[in-house]
């Protein structure tokens, strides 16, 4: 009989599969149920009523700015300018361009598909990893809490190869869902943006950055489930991935975050691993220090940025792939196994 198809059956049969996939689904649906009733599409009289909004937010802003023009100058007659309300010219107490109060800001929440779309991907790929993670650390945790590697061990001797076919059978298994996941995903939303919004503008190069945003998420899913896998393989028990996910999380990213504030340390999510995930999935996120300058009510503030690349999230996640399941490899080969 072949191992392979052996475990792929043992990862369908198994009530804690089947409950965790469901879960997974069950909340994405929520999502995409949630985003339809939570958007509506935007017709002529909407649009014209978030116009005469954006025109009388701007008269607003007018009527402001010559008052406070009033003020800047009876305080600068009567010698209390300088006292840090106002600035030197008066003059530069002025509304903003009437272009820039957009109609948009007005109008009720739609979902544009080529403009959105995009962003969901991030949480799709984030419930799977998850998803993934945890039924990877009890597919093989549960094998040798109850006994049942070594007993498998005694008929196939080969220990690589049978903690390697556990792993394709695995994958396999999370990838059978994951793509089928993802193309009811795009269906969804596509269905969400008619009735709920626009689908405009679609070209083929759109579809195509979303493809491929999608196989970035797809990939996401296999390396954290691998991870799942192989921690719970190295600790012996599903216990030992889930601890160290724990850990990790609350003491090693949390509390790190708060250290790295409390330092005033520049970019200090360059630190964090949920910064490299989403530069993964966005392909670039930028990092801003708002400490390099003094925003003031009247200037304008540029903050020094910094760009983590979704090359350099793919090096991070590679090198931690190959130590962690480096480690699992070389215990399954020198460890007792009794």
């Amino acid at each position: 009989m072949s191992l392979y198809r052996t475990e792929l059956r043992r990862l369908a049969k198994r009530r804690f599969t089947r409950y965790m996939t469901l879960l997974g689904l069950l909340v994405l649906a929520a999502v995409v149920v949630g985003v339809f009733f939570t958007n509506q599409k935007i017709d002529a009289a909407q649009l014209a009523k978030a116009e005469r909004q954006a025109d009388q937010q701007y008269q607003e802003q007018v009527r402001w700015s010559e008052q406070e023009r009033v003020n800047c100058e009876q305080a600068k007659r009567a010698g209390t300018a300088n006292d840090g309300r106002y600035p030197d010219d008066c003059s530069v107490i002025a509304p903003p361009p009437r272009e820039e109060i957009q109609a948009e800001w007005f109008l009720p929440s739609t979902f544009n598909f080529r403009k959105t779309f995009d962003e969901t991907l991030v949480p799709f790929a984030a419930i799977l990893a998850l998803v993934g993670f945890v039924i990877g650390a009890s597919f093989v945790g549960a094998e040798w809490s109850t006994g049942g590697m070594m007993n498998l061990l005694l008929w196939r001797p080969k220990r690589l190869t049978v903690l390697f076919t556990k792993l394709a059978a695995l994958l396999t298994g999370i990838l059978a869902v994951t793509l089928p996941a993802a193309v009811l995903w795009f269906a969804g939303f596509w269905a969400v943006a008619s009735f709920r919004g626009s689908t405009e503008k679609m070209t083929s190069g759109a579809w195509q950055s979303f493809a491929l945003t999608g196989l970035r998420g797809v990939a996401l899913v296999l390396v954290i489930t691998t991870i799942g896998f192989a921690l719970a393989s190295l600790g012996r028990h599903t216990a030992m991935a889930l601890g160290g996910v724990v850990a990790l999380m609350v003491v090693g990213q949390f509390g790190l975050g708060i250290l790295l504030s409390m330092a005033s340390v520049k970019f200090a999510e360059a630190w964090l691993l949920p910064t490299y995930a989403l530069a993964w999935m966005t392909k670039t996120v930028t990092l801003q220090n708002w400490q390099s300058c003094n925003a003031t009510y009247y200037g304008e503030c540029k903050p020094e940025t910094m760009d983590i690349t979704w090359q350099q999230s793919s090096v991070l996640f590679s090198i931690g792939l190959v130590v962690i399941l480096g480690a699992a490899t070389w215990a399954m080969r020198r460890r007792d196994i009794s």
